[in-house]
């Protein structure tokens, strides 16, 4: 009888573990479907981006007068690099951005004026934290509206745009107009002069910082002073300043000032950078 009970719990417990060998062997080839299944299923593309997606419109920046800065000139502190001076006569500091290109802008009586779809312009020398002083004036003659007055930008290190544009009397997407980081931060106030009167730009640029594997360790802070008058309060830079689609991170070092040719024969004078 003894043997014949050490039988009986050998076949049951040989049963047992077939049963679970076997439900094992089913579960992993329902997981291994499962996976297959999960590989050659496929979504749905994202939808294309189109510029009007990070445009907003609302709220408008109240509009504030500004002082007069047509005679209130600025002169270099005296360890500023002087990027365009006040009597200066070429560009010399300056390069195309197309390497193949010279740069056609005019330059006459310390005044620099874009020449359209002559290109984009950027200073030879590199940057990383500065205090930047620009001077700008939209055309006289008024062509256009929104977007297509008075456009030019500022780039911080090649990447990050500060926008030009005529808005006096012209409105835009508010995270486009002067004053605003492109696409991003609209300027708290619109303090434009009238066409062909000059604008002031002071710049307080903090770079972006990032790790040895190329992440993002901290963002770059901005503040800008339009005619004087604060638009951009210590404002976190998202990341690129993007025409279709959002700010991406891209790790970079120092990099050069760029003004932009937007097709408009913006001016510019007394340019003068301070390296932080």
């Amino acid at each position: 009888p003894g043997s014949v009970v050490f039988e009986k719990n050998f076949n049951l417990k040989t049963q047992i573990k077939m049963k679970r060998l076997m439900l094992c062997g089913v579960l992993c080839m329902g997981i291994c479907m499962s996976v297959q299944g999960q590989e050659t299923k496929k979504y749905p593309e994202p939808a294309p981006m189109q510029p009007e997606m990070s445009e907003f419109w609302t709220p408008q920046p109240k509009i504030v007068v500004p002082p007069d800065m047509d005679q209130a000139i600025i002169t270099p502190p005296s360890d500023a690099i002087v990027l365009l001076g006040l009597d200066a006569e070429s560009a010399d500091e300056w390069v195309n951005c197309d390497p193949n290109k010279a740069v056609e802008w005019e330059v006459e009586q310390g005044v620099m004026t874009v020449k359209p779809s002559s290109g984009s312009i950027r200073t030879k020398r590199e940057f990383g934290d500065f205090q930047l002083h620009v001077e700008w004036s939209a055309p006289t003659e008024i062509v256009g509206e929104s977007q297509g007055r008075g456009n030019s930008g500022v780039f911080m290190q090649g990447i990050y745009e500060v926008q030009i544009l005529d808005n006096y009397g012209n409105e835009t997407y508010a995270n486009g107009q002067a004053g605003s980081i492109y696409k991003q931060t609209p300027p708290l106030v619109n303090a434009c002069q009238k066409p062909g009167k000059w604008n002031t730009y002071d710049i307080i640029y903090t770079a972006p910082r990032f790790k040895e594997d190329g992440s993002l360790q901290s963002h770059g802070r901005i503040t800008v002073l339009h005619n004087g008058v604060l638009v951009q309060n210590n404002t976190m830079i998202l990341g690129t300043t993007e025409y279709i689609g959002f700010p991406r991170i891209v790790a970079h070092g120092k990099g050069p000032i760029i003004l932009q040719d937007h097709l408009n024969p913006v001016r510019f004078r007394n340019i003068w950078i301070r390296e932080l």
